[in-house]
């Protein structure tokens, strides 16, 4: 299989060139996002942090074509994308499987087909065995999961998310870390993950991109140093999310 260090360099995935964003008109339009450019290359984990109300989940919205741009463009080459937020939104009177199949029925995958790939996606989600369960039998955890695979079934290149570890205790949230550094490697995908937690942001990036307060502005970008995998509690994790939180304070603090 290939993996995430097979990927050209330089090919890539995710192209924001110079876009805005604004919501309503006249005296209560709201300029959430002005003038951003991000690249993501083929292969890459990018984490997206920054004050509330930066514009980050906006950003997802337009990558994922939810929302289209004021100005600017937005390219991802016509690859796949899938996104996954902060609650799992399982539907609860379906069960796991059938959660996970909603994309394929909506795609028109053969039954047989659907059945076998939910298997290998809860395999790959490590929850075998638990396809007949039901949404509210499960852990925060487990549903957080089950929506990964559900994102996973899409067959999609660029993974996007949103704070979806957020709402989860921090032992489980260092679970999943690991399980989607894994998940990452193993299908080559290309990832934008949204979050207000710093440490979470240095664990799991190559690089950090970090926001201005309202409107949305990339105002720095910091490359993670270490090899995986990583720890969140080490102290080069530590000493990198600090520069990064002092960064992040100045600018609320600028805008208070």
């Amino acid at each position: 299989m290939t993996t995430a260090t097979e990927t050209p360099v330089g090919v890539e995935a995710v192209r924001v060139d110079d876009i805005s964003k604004v919501f309503g008109s006249g005296r209560g339009a709201i300029t959430a996002i002005d003038g951003m450019s991000v690249h993501v290359d083929r292969g890459d984990f990018l984490a997206v942090v920054g004050a509330s109300g930066c514009g980050k989940s906006t950003l997802l919205s337009l990558v994922a074509g939810l929302e289209e741009p004021t100005t600017g463009t937005v390219d991802v080459g016509g690859r796949k994308v899938a996104m996954m937020f902060q609650e799992a939104s399982l539907f609860p009177w379906l069960t796991v499987g059938s959660n996970i199949e909603i994309p394929m029925r909506v795609n028109r995958v053969p039954k047989a087909e659907r059945r076998r790939r939910v298997e290998e996606l809860l395999e790959l989600v490590r929850l075998q065995g638990m396809a007949k369960k039901r949404p509210h039998e499960l852990s925060g955890g487990m549903r957080q999961r089950v929506a990964l695979a559900r994102a996973l079934a899409q067959d999609a290149d660029v993974l996007l998310m949103d704070e979806p570890f957020g709402a989860l205790d921090a032992m489980t949230r260092d679970i999943l870390h690991d399980e989607l550094e894994r998940i990452w490697r193993e299908r080559n995908l290309t990832i934008m993950f949204v979050t207000h937690n710093v440490r979470e942001a240095v664990r799991l990036g190559d690089r950090v991109v970090l926001l201005s307060s309202r409107p949305g502005r990339v105002i720095e970008e910091f490359t993670v140093e270490g090899e995986r995998p990583r720890r969140i509690d080490s102290a080069r994790i530590a000493e990198q999310a600090a520069r990064i939180t002092d960064r992040l304070r100045e600018e609320v603090s600028r805008h208070a």
